[in-house]
This record gives C-alpha cells, sequence and structure tokens, in this order.
C-alpha cells in the first residue's frame, strides 16, 4: 500500500495514471477512484496518457474501472460506503490494484478525520490482498520533501510505503550547474520517504515531465560520473 504525495503539479495524478495502464496493459483489472476530477476528464485524461505512451487504448480500457467519488458525494462523505464499493467491485471483478486520488478530498475541510478514514480504506485493501496506490496533496505550510500532508503524519503512519514528489525553480549559477538546468527550470524529484515492508533505496532521484505529459525517472541525484538513466513509470 503506497502513499504518494506532494504540492500541486508534482506528477502525483500523471504516476496514478501512469500506473492504472501498466497494469491493465498486463491484463489486471485495477479500480480507479477518483476524487477530485469528475470521472468523464479522468477517462480523457487517461486515454490521452495511453495515446502518449503508445498503449493502445482498445487493449487496456476494459482492465479499467471507474468510481466516480467527485460526481457522487455519498462515496467521498461517507468512507464506510465507499470501503463496501471498492470491497464489492475488488470481488465481483477480481481486481488486482486500486488507485484512489486523492484520498485528501475524502478528509477535506475536516483533517482531524484522516486517520480513521485512511486507516478503513488501508484495511479494506489490505484485507482483499490488493496493491494500492493512495494520492494525497500537500498544504503549502508542509515541508516539501516530508512525508507530512493534508492530515498531517496520519497517513504515512499507516500506509506501508510513502513516496514524496517535489520541485523547485533553479534560480542561482550554482544550482544551474549543479543540476544542469538553466536559470529559471524546474527541476523535479522523486523520494521513497519510507518503506516499512522492505529495503529501499534511499537515494533522492531526478524526475521529469515530458511535453507529452509522461513522468520519468532520469537517475539519483550527483549521480558519479553523469549518465542519468531515463526510466518512464510503470
Amino acid at each position: 500500500m503506497v502513499h504518494l504525495t506532494g504540492v500541486p503539479d508534482t506528477g502525483k495524478s500523471l504516476v496514478a495514471e501512469q500506473f492504472a495502464l501498466a497494469q491493465a496493459q498486463r491484463g489486471e483489472k485495477v479500480l480507479f477512484v477518483t476524487v477530485e476530477l469528475p470521472g468523464p476528464f479522468l477517462v480523457q485524461s487517461v486515454r490521452e496518457r495511453a495515446k502518449s505512451l503508445g498503449v493502445p487504448w482498445e487493449q487496456v480500457t476494459e482492465n479499467i474501472l471507474l468510481a466516480d467519488a467527485a460526481k457522487h458525494a455519498e462515496l467521498r462523505d461517507d468512507v464506510l460506503a465507499l470501503s463496501s464499493l471498492v470491497e464489492s467491485v475488488v470481488r465481483r471483478h477480481k481486481v488486482r490494484h486500486v488507485v484512489i486520488d486523492s484520498i485528501t478530498g475524502l478528509y477535506e475541510g475536516k483533517e482531524m478525520t484522516a486517520r480513521s478514514i485512511v486507516r478503513k480504506l488501508y484495511h479494506t485493501v489490505k484485507s482483499l490482498y490488493q496493491t494500492a496506490l493512495f494520492i494525497s496533496q500537500k498544504r503549502s505550510s508542509h515541508e516539501e520533501t516530508s512525508a507530512e500532508a493534508a492530515g498531517g503524519y496520519a497517513v504515512p503512519h499507516i500506509v506501508d510505503c510513502t513516496i514524496v514528489l517535489s520541485k523547485f525553480v533553479v534560480t542561482t549559477k550554482q544550482a544551474s550547474s549543479a543540476y544542469g538546468k538553466a536559470i529559471g527550470d524546474v527541476v523535479r524529484t522523486l523520494r521513497i520517504d519510507g518503506c516499512r515492508v522492505c529495503g529501499h533505496d534511499t537515494r533522492t532521484y531526478l524526475a521529469e515531465i515530458d511535453e507529452k505529459g509522461i513522468f520519468s525517472l532520469k537517475g539519483p541525484l550527483f549521480q558519479e560520473g553523469g549518465g542519468n538513466d531515463e526510466r518512464s513509470v510503470s
């Protein structure tokens, strides 16, 4: 159960969509719970992502199931109703993976309930033996590279693993030289903050979002000898 967090425009939803497409292309069912973006717009976005990745839409469309919590307030406001729906769909359609984008929308304006909401969903997907990706958002007051997100540390304390996406603008010649970017360019990074179920790479990685909206990793920061290795998220 992976928690992916970051400030706006760091690629969280792109990673979620690319993850869903990768699993669907393998022939495995994915339940995508959209909380922020209305269902029809999510379908359009995933379809564009598939086109950019060269994934035939007809190859994956039957394997991605959509739960539109953006439209149906009862799913956003009642975690028991949402958990029940997730369990029903997973069992009925033999789903292997669950994506929720974003869990923050489930406790908007009531962040004191974040722990109980996330714990319920965590226990639901774990009991169903799902690989799950929960997206959350950071507030402007949060330290950008930490695991803290809306709801504080309630989310990372419950889930199995937290991945943090961040970005900053190059403003000095020193940073420009260090990162190989021009002044004014954006540097994006990915870091696994912690994983309690297995060992993990502790390095911070450079990331990129290209003009087609594809998120990829370029290699660890300050890799010895350079030669960053580009890897798209799948």
